[in-house]
């Protein structure tokens, strides 16, 4: 077990470059699987879900190469679902995506129930709708706690609505329809980066899909894909977690390769917390002298920032604005009506001297600026872990953040790269 040692109160400076999208290069590595010829992907991140996601590949008889650090030639020619670990299978939520490319490739599957963050209820049922309404049987064995899906005459295109704008359920869809007999047109799709860059890459290598980007895809069905390269884009929650870090240590920070084309709502936001910076070409760059002001709502009223769908405001980024809320003069109000336990680790801000108000299990008030104070915490989640790296380089004092495993399942070298920023921030066994 490993832990942060963080001293806080030390201004970030410098450089750092993003890594490559987590969320992008858990369904490209699944969508893989759905050719016979190699594939290459660039600036694939050195994290542990994504090796999780590898060992899983690999468990298939998917063979993967280590090319150069970050880029990755995966062959799945002879594949194999019988052999999938259930163990790896419940450590990631991502081990879902398999569903969809297994499906339309092999017919035949059996899943252990996916894993990943504890933040509250995650249904699946929409993956589940999904793959039925392209032909294949698909349903939850509650006796041997396993899915089962089956298209041993293969997937059909269809007209599928979603119940649900889910990200990994349209993924599913996506990988599912473009081997599917037919036209496919999925209607209240996600439309999030990682699955515009999903889609990218299947055009890439011979899908037809069209109206990336909007919530109607519509996919012709191909008889085979062939093989490509394809480099995935920069990780734009990273790319927040430092614009907050260089917020809250009052830092002025440079952000190469920042994919601002992602940015553009999460700028809106961060404004009415009294954020700013700067664009130069593909970067960003965070100024020391914030103002860090929250903007009020029209009649002097409490705003409210909520969580939607993109192109809106993302659920992953909820615990970083509402840290940098706490060094923000003014009352803000957060929301998020996606998941049960997102606010939970407020409790821990409390702890360390923030003025939070935990209204119920969805929402939080909360005041500032608050001085924090160093404390000893445990991090719950992949984003409320790197929120309270957030903390405690802001706090006074020296604190401590335990299973620290956690956030690496999402943040590649993050020690290494605020160090590199003047953090004092240290890795240490437990």
């Amino acid at each position: 077990m490993e832990r942060f040692v963080i001293e806080g109160g030390q201004p970030l400076s410098g450089e750092v470059t993003p890594s490559g999208n987590k969320n992008a290069a858990l369904p490209l590595l699944a969508a893989c699987l759905l050719t016979e010829e190699p594939v290459v992907l660039n600036n694939v991140p050195n994290i542990r879900d994504v090796q999780t996601m590898r060992a899983l590949m690999e468990s298939l008889g998917a063979v993967v190469e280590d090319l150069e650090e970050h880029r990755w030639r995966i062959t799945a020619r002879h594949i194999n679902a019988g052999q999938l670990d259930p163990n790896l299978l419940k450590q990631i939520r991502a081990s879902i995506l398999l569903a969809g490319p297994l499906t339309a490739r092999l017919g035949d599957l059996t899943l252990a129930p996916p894993g990943g963050d504890v933040i509250g209820r995650r249904r699946v049922d929409t993956h589940i709708l999904a793959l039925q309404a392209l032909g294949a049987e698909a349903a939850y064995d509650i006796e041997k706690k396993v899915f089962r899906f089956s298209a041993p005459k293969g997937l059909t295109g269809a007209d599928v609505l979603l119940d649900e704008a889910s990200v990994t359920a349209t993924e599913n869809a996506i990988m599912a329809a473009v081997l599917a007999k037919g036209e496919t047109i999925i209607r209240n799709a996600a439309s999030e980066p990682h699955v515009q860059e999903l889609c990218q890459f299947l055009r890439s290598i011979g899908a037809n899909i069209q109206n990336i980007g909007s919530n109607t895809l519509h996919i012709a069905g191909a008889d085979a894909l062939s093989g490509g390269e394809f480099t995935i884009g920069p990780d734009y929650l990273e790319v927040v977690s430092y614009i907050g870090a260089a917020v809250v240590t009052r830092g002025s920070i440079r952000i190469r390769n920042a994919g601002n084309q992602y940015l553009d709502m999460i700028r809106l936001v961060f404004e009415r917390l009294g954020v700013r910076w700067d664009t130069e070409g593909g970067d960003i760059l965070v100024p020391a002298d914030q103002e860090l002001v929250i903007e009020k709502d029209l009649g002097n009223a409490i705003p409210e920032i909520s969580v939607m769908p993109w192109p809106a405001f993302p659920t992953d980024l909820m615990s970083i604005a509402i840290v940098v809320a706490t060094q923000s003069t003014g009352s803000v109000l957060f929301h998020d009506w996606m998941y049960p336990s997102r606010m939970y680790f407020t409790d821990k801000l409390v702890g360390m001297g923030a003025q939070v108000v935990l209204c119920d299990p969805h929402r939080a008030i909360v005041q500032g600026p608050s001085r924090l104070i160093a404390e000893n915490l445990e991090s719950p989640d992949i984003r409320a872990g790197m929120a309270l790296v957030l903390a405690a380089l802001a706090a006074r004092g020296k604190s401590e953040i335990r299973n620290v495993a956690q956030i690496d399942r999402g943040y590649e070298r993050v020690d290494e790269k605020l160090q590199a920023l003047g953090a004092k921030i240290e890795r240490l066994s437990e």
